[in-house]
């Protein structure tokens, strides 16, 4: 066989098992959205996500099936001597896919585990601040490109029960992991049309300066500072603020508001 024969029968091959796959995952969670939930896993929910009680059926009901994917796919690791149950899985799982609602969705697809400590934890490292070398950390949360994202169970568990302070280290780090899903960090996740993606940098670029400018002069915001670090962290702590502070954001940022309800396609104000 010709050598651009084989590559040309390579090629076909190895699109056909990509397809194969790709039909096989679409049927298998198509299956798993449609499995009942448990009715324990709704008392978790009731219990534990405050917001959970304030969706409309039918996106409870969503909510419900993409739990049940990500529940599948997704790896839970215990850290710190946690001993993880079902009641903390549900609880991440559910915040998360919040994120997910009404919009296809591909499930995080460069995440693979999700590694929770009892809480705060301590994270090494010789940082730099301001000319001090900064031997380590404590932190909440984080998100990796490379497939993790990490979390503090007692912060997960506030966050999810208090919905009104903008406080939410589920919605921050997955924010991230939608930001992470082109390979970069940037505040700009994958948009559904090119030409969205003008309008997205223009508002998004302009509140980052905004908050940074605030930041620096100590002026009150609706926003938390930590969005002004850098674009990144802005998209993560405004999606905090979208889904926890609806109505401030909403007065405050009607451009920014409106530009993520485009984006998440829900829009908090409505669930009461």
């Amino acid at each position: 066989m010709k050598p651009e024969y084989l590559f040309f029968s390579l090629v076909f091959i190895i699109g056909t098992i990509y397809a194969v796959a790709k039909f096989r995952r679409k049927v298998r969670r198509k299956k798993l959205r449609s499995l009942p939930i448990k009715p324990e896993w709704i008392k978790i929910l009731e219990k534990n996500f405050e917001i959970y009680r304030r969706l409309p059926a039918s996106l409870r009901e969503e909510l419900h099936g993409h739990i049940q994917v990500f529940l599948q796919e997704k790896n839970f690791e215990g850290c710190g001597g946690l001993e993880l149950t079902e009641e903390i899985k549900v609880t991440i799982a559910a915040q998360a896919c919040l994120h997910l609602l009404n919009r296809q969705t591909n499930y995080y697809p460069r995440l693979s585990s999700i590694v929770i400590y009892p809480s705060t934890y301590i994270v090494k490292n010789d940082r730099v601040e301001e000319g001090v070398v900064i031997p380590e950390e404590i932190r909440l949360g984080e998100s990796w490109r490379t497939g993790v994202v990490v979390l503090a169970w007692d912060e997960v568990l506030s966050g999810a029960l208090n919905p009104t302070d903008g406080a939410n280290v589920v919605f921050h780090e997955f924010a991230h992991q939608l930001d992470q899903e082109d390979g970069e960090a940037d505040g700009t996740p994958i948009l559904e049309k090119r030409s969205q993606y003008l309008e997205w940098g223009r508002i998004l670029s302009n509140e980052f300066t905004i908050l940074q400018k605030k930041s620096l002069k100590h002026v009150r915001t609706v926003m938390n500072y930590y969005g002004a670090t850098d674009p990144g962290e802005f998209f993560a702590v405004a999606t905090e603020t979208f889904f926890e502070k609806s109505q401030q954001m909403k007065s405050a940022h009607p451009e920014l508001y409106d530009e993520l309800k485009s984006y998440y396609k829900v829009d908090p104000l409505t669930w009461v």
